[in-house]
């Protein structure tokens, strides 16, 4: 009996130092593969940034470079996440500055959000050293066939004007479309079998930058040079259209002299989705009238024009998780090294969660962080966040997630105006304004009004929302309003 008991506890004493040594070879692990990922990261980095600099036709390629980039992407983000981790106790702080700052005390008036916020704000520790085994292999097997694609990337001409530093004026710069618009164009440019008249349709949800990704393929100068006139659509729908009033509809943006034939690019947005026969109709009469060699880009955010195309539709979607927090960080960091403000950097990580993709909100919240590099400040503006996120979902039911939604917005004004009782409501109408309206658009901008930064307001007005430095060139116009509540804390 006492061999039997020997031999067990034997046994569990092994196994024990086997667990233990385990757990420090997993340690060293995950070490040794971070210091490997950031090694990798720079490679596949100079890559992606290479590609994005040339004129890559070969529609293989665009789609190997696309997945580089989500892979880089998300690399940054796990390197970024395991980084974070070591201020994990500091950011107690973090989510206990909700309850014991805020004015609107949620805690006072409703049960806390369920557990999406609790769990987003996990999720920069809650990745294993398995994942980051995972992505690394990714990356290591994506370096090691690179020597290939390297070879023919260098084949293809570098563009003029590529940003390289792009980090450093982000605002001016259409970020994460690159390789799809190379797509584009490369579709504009090659010719149709049989005569056909070429259909490009763009899908994607509001305010993704549909518009913004039609204008900057068409300010390329090899579709300036390859069409005769590029015109676009000035209505939203379709319906009544004839040979001659689609013509008076259409508004000319770029007209080339110079060129011997008398190709056509018209590009029609439209917001929803377009009746089959009418759009046939719309499509036999253009055939009549454009020539040999036109093609036609239609943006809608009815993903049933996808069928409407002679090829395959380009989505437009909003960035994932990663993407975006690579994007984030560029706004608020600059050319400034993240590694240097650990704890900045872990708080930007859990706001950059919080704005759920929205670029709007990313530079607005960017250009009041950028104001002042200092923790407790960051920390409060994550407060008023979350906070706004929980004042939606009380006074509104839900959190509106489109953008083009009513909401309730968060101000870190300390004045009557903004007390417990006395909200303001952002509500989006007609709100785009071109170039040509940049003398009429409001002076204050919702960054004024987040920031606290305005004295006194009527209780309607119009705020700016964003004034977009690339084409377009839209102002985005929102109506703002100050709704008073009545109190019913008991």
């Amino acid at each position: 009996m006492e061999a039997l008991i020997s031999a067990v506890l034997s046994d569990l004493v092994e196994r024990a130092i086997n667990f233990m040594i385990e757990k420090c070879c997993e340690q060293t692990t995950a070490e040794e593969d971070l210091q490997r990922l950031r090694q990798l990261l720079l490679r596949i980095h100079v890559v992606v940034e290479e590609a994005e600099g040339r004129h890559v036709t070969n529609q293989g390629m665009i789609r190997q470079v696309r997945t580089m980039r989500e892979q880089m992407f998300r690399g940054y983000f796990l390197l970024d996440a395991f980084r974070c981790r070591e201020k994990k106790s500091e950011g107690k702080e973090v989510s206990c500055f909700l309850f014991a700052q805020s004015k609107f005390n949620p805690a006072k008036r409703f049960r806390p959000l369920s557990s999406n916020t609790q769990t987003e704000s996990m999720v920069i520790g809650g990745y294993s050293s398995k994942e980051l085994k995972q992505v690394t292999l990714v990356l290591e097997s994506m370096v090691s066939d690179m020597k290939e694609f390297a070879i023919f990337l260098m084949s293809y001409p570098r563009m003029c004007r590529q940003p390289y530093g792009a980090y450093l004026y982000l605002d001016k710069y259409m970020f994460g479309r690159q390789m799809e618009r190379e797509q584009a164009i490369s579709f504009l440019l090659q010719a149709e079998p049989n005569g056909k008249l070429g259909i490009l349709p763009i899908v994607g949800p509001g305010l993704v930058g549909k518009s913004t990704f039609v204008e900057h393929v068409c300010e390329d100068e090899r579709v300036r040079d390859y069409f005769s006139m590029i015109l676009f659509y000035s209505k939203n729908d379709l319906m009544d259209e004839t040979i001659t009033t689609f013509r008076d509809n259409c508004v000319t943006r770029h007209q080339n002299i110079a060129s011997d034939e008398e190709r056509l690019l018209v590009v029609i947005e439209l917001l929803g989705d377009v009746d089959e026969g009418v759009w046939k109709r719309v499509l036999h009469t253009s055939e009549r009238c454009m020539t040999h060699g036109s093609k036609i880009i239609i943006t809608s955010r009815s993903e049933k024009m996808a069928s409407f195309g002679t090829t395959e539709a380009i989505q437009l979607n909003c960035l994932s998780r990663e993407a975006y927090w690579y994007f984030f960080k560029m706004l608020v960091f600059g050319s400034t090294d993240p590694e240097e403000h650990p704890k900045l950097t872990s708080i930007a990580m859990e706001l950059a969660l919080e704005m759920r993709g929205s670029f709007t909100t990313a530079y607005h919240v960017a250009a009041i962080l950028r104001e002042n590099l200092s923790a407790q400040f960051w920390c409060m503006v994550l407060g008023h966040v979350r906070e706004h996120k929980q004042k939606n979902i009380l006074l509104l039911g839900e959190y509106p997630v489109e953008e083009d939604r009513p909401r309730y917005a968060w101000s870190m004004a300390k004045t009557r105006r903004c007390s417990e009782d006395i909200q303001f409501v952002l509500r989006r109408g007609d709100n785009l304004k071109g170039p040509a309206a940049h003398g009429e658009v409001p002076r204050i901008s919702v960054v004024d009004l987040l920031s606290g930064s305005w004295s006194s307001m009527p209780r309607k007005f119009e705020v700016l929302c964003w004034r977009s430095l690339i084409p377009p060139y839209y102002s985005y116009v929102y109506a703002c309003e100050f709704v008073r509540h009545e109190n019913t804390t008991p």
